[in-house]
């Protein structure tokens, strides 16, 4: 397994192996669910496919809470997926609820572990604060690429420089950018969907490390928390192959390799969206409370008598 980044001449600019062959007892898979909203039907299939994954390698599966959305994240949701995943018939060996040698498994317990990637990323120069508003991005950046991704950061506020790292020792009270390399190509495979290729500066702009509130962005956590972990492959929506490629440039710019990735199919509604926490009625919790049986929820799909199907990405 390789990761691949080209200049825009085909030149190589950096090349990510991973030398060795897992064995089983090597194979880490994680469950990474937020507890923002009540698990759906998308989310049982990934974590189904991600434990299946995990037991057929003999190897170990971790359960993540990622709970860093202070305004969104409740303690109700995470007793609720802790109950939604044990009846859809998953288990795991490491986790918020049973500890673990790599505890906490709470994102919201980790910053110690971010700040110190943060300031690694600071000391480098490939971070900067801005202070340039939503507004002001949304307004120079215009309509996002696709209905699944944040739209290109137009570089409102990069500086022509690299931002000197002795002005601050703390994140707080900015927000933080990753500059991504303007033209570089990421090449990786992923083991569903084949060959992926995206280009810095094009398909993916500078994105956000750190919140000016002092919390860290989705992006730098799971890099972060995948490599402390030890995670060897990482399952999840198709919906995040873009991440995919921000996060391999976040594995290198810390000195980290990346996991092997196998990102799934997405489950739709009957009108072709893609589902989200905002589909209540199409919770696993909602639809065990309908008769679901666990076998239907696992598989995306409906039971026979519901007017409800999956349809793939």
């Amino acid at each position: 397994m390789r990761w691949i980044a080209n200049r825009l001449d085909g030149s190589p600019l950096f090349e990510v192996r991973l030398s060795r062959i897992l064995s089983s007892s090597d194979y880490r898979g994680r469950l990474a669910p937020s507890p923002s909203g009540l698990l759906h039907l998308g989310h049982a299939r990934t974590f189904w496919i991600a434990a299946q994954r995990a037991r057929e390698h003999g190897g170990r599966l971790i359960l993540r809470n990622e709970d860093l959305d202070k305004a969104r994240c409740r303690s109700e949701f995470v007793d609720a997926m802790l109950e939604d995943l044990r009846w859809l018939g998953i288990t795991w060996d490491e986790g918020p609820d049973c500890g673990g040698p790599d505890a906490p498994y709470s994102q919201s317990e980790r910053r110690d572990h971010y700040l110190e990637a943060w300031k690694k990323l600071r000391a480098s120069g490939l971070i900067y604060p801005y202070s340039c508003s939503r507004k002001e991005v949304g307004q120079a950046a215009g309509a996002p690429n696709d209905l699944d991704d944040e739209p290109v950061y137009p570089g409102t506020c990069r500086p022509s420089s690299e931002f000197p790292s002795s002005m601050t020792n703390d994140p707080a009270a900015f927000n933080w950018r990753f500059r991504v390399p303007d033209g570089e190509e990421v090449f990786f495979t992923d083991l569903h969907l084949g060959q992926q290729h995206f280009i810095a500066g094009r398909d993916f702009g500078d994105f956000i490390v750190w919140r000016r509130d002092d919390v860290t962005a989705y992006q730098l956590a799971v890099v972060v928390d995948d490599a402390a972990m030890r995670i060897t492959e990482v399952v999840r929506g198709a919906d995040l192959l873009k991440s995919t490629a921000r996060q391999i440039l976040l594995f290198r710019a810390l000195g980290m390799a990346p996991p092997k990735y196998y990102h799934c199919d997405l489950v739709r509604d009957e009108n072709g969206v893609r589902l989200a926490k905002r589909h209540d009625s199409l919770s696993i919790r909602k639809l065990g409370e309908m008769g679901w049986p666990p076998e239907a929820v696992r598989a995306g799909g409906a039971p026979a008598g519901s007017r409800f199907g999956s349809s793939e990405a």
